[in-house]
């Protein structure tokens, strides 16, 4: 509607200012003038504008660094510049800055209510458009986790059929894949919501550690231990345990878990007392278990304990339907982080994301758009903007390569683009040193 649509006039001629709000009222336009560029680009950071008229020729900051300036400030801020026939030219130069179309002073209200018209209705369009896109996204979202694809949905009907119950679950799948978030939503949605969630990455501390982490210690159990310190079993009574990369844990800390899952009680590091605990154990792993076991690095009891309910995330590549919804919805997300007014994405730059192979699947597609939304002002995600536009051989679905060859040539590529620091390139991946020096040690990559 007309009077939501806020107008701001910016020209040095008070008159025409005056004249121009006049008559924009009269329209239903909600209207402010200023007289100068630097007083508009103040007015811009306070309030939220949909159109701006802006003269071209003003002294001081002429119209085109304002132009800029609010483009900066508020993308999706439609700018009309007002100019006399003999800077048509520059304002076609003021277009190409971001400008939505010129008016010729001395202005025809006719056609530049016909042009105001075109501007609120379009504006409308893509309010409703983004609206739509919204309850898109909400209509295929459980617990935070999105996904229209039938892959995806049979997750969500187990998640609703195993979260009441107390059921030991094992979330597998590929790096990246979202299994802390399963592990939070069947949490969120189980009589335990109101417990402690307590996540504990496995991959990401020594053995040692590992133990003294989810079981504590009493004071004096070894050097250093100057205080009794509770553990994670411990602090998550009541609640959710959640263990990521349980294939990295060593036999002794197995035989510990299996005891516990056994007894539901454990002892503190250098302690004797039994501990009882009412903790819901959700494990995850990117990593084949059952070959673990045949292989004699994981036991066959505890896996049996782990695996009562397993639940499978699929890759990216496997449910490409979803794509489209979850870069809207990091885009979303990113503009609210950076203050960004983006609201589209190329039609090139989407097919290039479907076509991707995705070796580090949800988590490497959110980098890519939260990449996108930082380099650049909007208000659209272009091809340019994505990481893999210049690959000479981007990965898709379609090479005949195995998924260890793929993961194998990510590493390599993001090592040598961090000249082989292994802490950058853990963090570009999304994963800890640790796992990532695994990973170049099972994989022979070397400089």
């Amino acid at each position: 509607m007309k009077e939501n649509a806020r107008v701001l006039v910016v020209d040095d001629e008070p008159m025409v200012c005056i004249s121009l709000a006049n008559w924009l009222k009269e329209e239903n336009y909600f209207v402010k003038y200023v007289n100068d560029g630097q007083a508009a680009i103040e007015t811009m950071k306070q309030e939220a504008w949909d159109i701006v008229l802006l003269d071209y020729k003003m002294p001081g900051m002429d119209g085109l660094d304002v132009l800029r300036h609010i483009k900066e400030i508020a993308p999706q801020t439609v700018v009309l510049m007002m100019t006399a026939y003999a800077s048509i030219a520059n304002s076609v130069q003021a277009m190409k800055e971001g400008a939505f179309d010129y008016v010729v002073k001395p202005l025809d209200v006719e056609e530049l209510t016909l042009m105001l018209n075109k501007i609120v209705e379009r504006q409308q369009l893509i309010a409703e458009n983004l609206l739509l896109r919204k309850h898109l996204t909400e209509r295929h979202k459980y617990e935070n986790i999105i996904g229209k694809s039938p892959a995806m949905q049979k997750v969500f009907e187990l998640i609703r059929t195993v979260a009441d119950t107390s059921a030991t679950l094992l979330v597998t799948g590929e790096t990246g894949t979202g299994k802390e978030m399963v592990a939070r939503a069947v949490h969120a949605t189980s009589s335990r919501r109101y417990g402690p969630f307590i996540a504990v990455s496995c991959s990401a501390l020594p053995e040692t550690l590992l133990e003294s982490e989810l079981f504590g210690y009493e004071k004096g159990a070894f050097t250093g231990a100057d205080r009794m310190r509770k553990g994670r079993f411990e602090l998550a009574h009541g609640g959710t345990l959640f263990l990521d990369e349980i294939g990295d844990i060593s036999m002794k800390t197995q035989v510990k878990l299996l005891r516990v899952l056994q007894e539901r009680s454990f002892s503190r590091l250098g302690g004797t007392e039994e501990i009882d605990v009412d903790v819901r154990l959700i494990t995850a792993t990117n990593q084949n278990l059952v070959r673990l076991v045949e292989e004699g690095h994981f036991r066959s009891d505890l896996f049996y304990r782990l695996n009562v309910v397993n639940l499978h995330l699929p890759p990216l590549r496997e449910r490409k339907d979803d794509i489209p919804l979850l870069a809207e919805h990091f885009m979303e997300k990113f503009n609210i982080e950076f203050n960004k007014k983006f609201n589209r994405i190329e039609r090139k730059a989407l097919e290039m994301m479907v076509g991707y192979y995705w070796p580090g699947n949800v988590r490497e597609l959110e980098n890519v758009i939260e990449r996108a939304i930082v380099i650049d002002q909007g208000p659209e995600i272009k091809a340019k903007h994505l990481p893999f536009y210049t690959c000479e051989t981007p990965l898709t679905g379609d090479e005949p390569l195995a998924l260890e060859d793929v993961e194998k040539e990510h590493i390599r590529k993001v090592l040598q683009q961090n000249q082989w620091n292994v802490s950058r390139a853990a963090k570009v991946l999304d994963i800890d040193r640790t796992t990532l020096h695994k990973k170049i040690q099972k994989f022979g990559i070397g400089k």
